[in-house]
């Protein structure tokens, strides 16, 4: 499981999948998500804008899972 820092929460599940290297393109998350290819929390997750937080972990076909975490500047 790969850690992704941000500095500011929360940060949406599109700007994670960009952030990650899962996708390049707003219109590639919002296929991928269509795909049911993701998860959060272990839940199938739909909604490009949903809300992530420190502690949340999401996993993506083909691509691997990730854990956020919050870094201070």
């Amino acid at each position: 499981m790969r850690t992704i820092a941000i500095t500011t929460e929360p940060i949406t599940l599109g700007q994670l999948l960009k952030l990650a290297g899962c996708v390049d393109t707003g219109g590639q998350v919002k296929a991928l998500l269509a795909e049911g290819a993701v998860r959060v929390n272990g839940e199938p997750e739909t909604r490009r804008g949903r809300k992530l937080y420190a502690g949340d972990r999401i996993e993506v076909e083909g691509c691997g899972a990730f854990a956020i975490e919050v870094v201070k500047k």
